[in-house]
């Protein structure tokens, strides 16, 4: 969970010096733009293929972390499905436009559906461990959220420009 925190100072300040050090003119489509991409890119890029590791390579250690009996296989299948977003996030960095799109929409689902599962077993069974509740079930909710409206103020702000040309 402390990565999380990594991930998201790394993220914003990455996109804060791209903006700075780019010659490219500061357009707030350009804003929208960069700050997606670096979402993509470390919150869902390195912080999905953060996941896979854990998932695959420290599996016992997560399923408590979580909450959840270790020894899983659970934990083979989401660990796979985080290096799937982990991959498309990474691309995210050179590949755009319907791309990015396709990556919001893919992590937003599996995100917000972790979220779901977290909040039905918090209901279920009261399982408030540190991997279930807390900090980790918002950003499971957060960063989908995030990246809609940055991938909607994008397309908008994409549109207007063009029209305005």
């Amino acid at each position: 969970m402390e990565m999380t925190y990594i991930f998201i100072l790394i993220t914003i300040v990455a996109a804060l010096l791209n903006l700075f050090l780019s010659k490219q003119p500061k357009t707030i489509n350009r804003v929208f733009e960069v700050f997606l991409v670096w979402f993509l890119f470390i919150m869902i890029g390195i912080g999905c293929i953060w996941a896979f590791i854990g998932h695959i390579f420290m599996s016992n250690f997560v399923a408590t972390s979580i909450g959840w009996p270790a020894g899983n296989p659970f934990q083979l299948e989401v660990g796979v499905a985080n290096l799937a977003f982990g991959i498309l996030g990474i691309l995210s960095i050179k590949i755009r436009d319907n791309f990015l799109l396709a990556t919001v929409i893919a992590a937003s689902i599996f995100l917000l559906g972790a979220g779901i599962v977290h909040i039905t077993n918090i209901m279920q069974t009261g399982n408030m461990a540190p991997g279930n509740a807390g900090f980790a079930l918002l950003i499971d909710i957060l960063i989908p959220v995030v990246l809609i409206i940055l991938m909607v103020g994008y397309k908008l702000t994409k549109k207007s420009e063009v029209s305005e040309n």
